[in-house]
């Protein structure tokens, strides 16, 4: 099921964070601690970002896009962000769900959560344009391109 957002952020080592000021200016930025909450929420651990919270906080809608380079299939969710930052009394509870990930490398500077409002699969377009291509050869050529002998 291609809405399954823990399925789709389970292979992806990387997500892509886009916000926008409230003159509109967008900004993008990877993010390499995310965690999917539920279906219906992600959380992203800010550690270097000043130009997304700043974002945020004049602008709470974001877009997070996550791609499988092997497979090239991925999702992007849109919605409303909320920065929780560390004298929130819930930071430290969220901050610990990442310590698995982060593993004491990074000092989190906040906590990005985001409730998600829309969800949409992303192909690579081969498999718009060859329909009959299959993820072994989608892996296979993307092996091809990023893993050459």
């Amino acid at each position: 099921n291609f809405m399954n957002l823990q399925d789709f952020f389970a292979d992806t080592v990387l997500c892509w964070l886009a916000t926008a000021n409230k003159k509109g200016e967008p900004n993008v930025s990877p993010k390499e601690m995310f965690l999917i909450f539920d279906e219906e929420e992600l959380m992203i651990a800010n550690i270097a970002s000043p130009k997304s919270i700043m974002n945020i906080k004049e602008n709470p809608y974001v877009c997070v896009s996550g791609v499988n380079i092997w497979t090239q299939k991925g999702i992007q969710c849109k919605g409303e962000a909320q920065i929780i930052s560390p004298q929130q009394k819930e930071f430290r509870d969220f901050e610990a769900l990442f310590r698995h990930s982060n593993k004491g490398r990074f000092r989190i500077q906040h906590i990005i959560r985001i409730k998600v409002t829309q969800k949409k699969q992303i192909l690579a377009p081969s498999y718009l344009f060859y329909p009959n291509t299959t993820e072994k050869e989608q892996k296979q050529a993307s092996r091809k391109t990023y893993l050459p002998n």
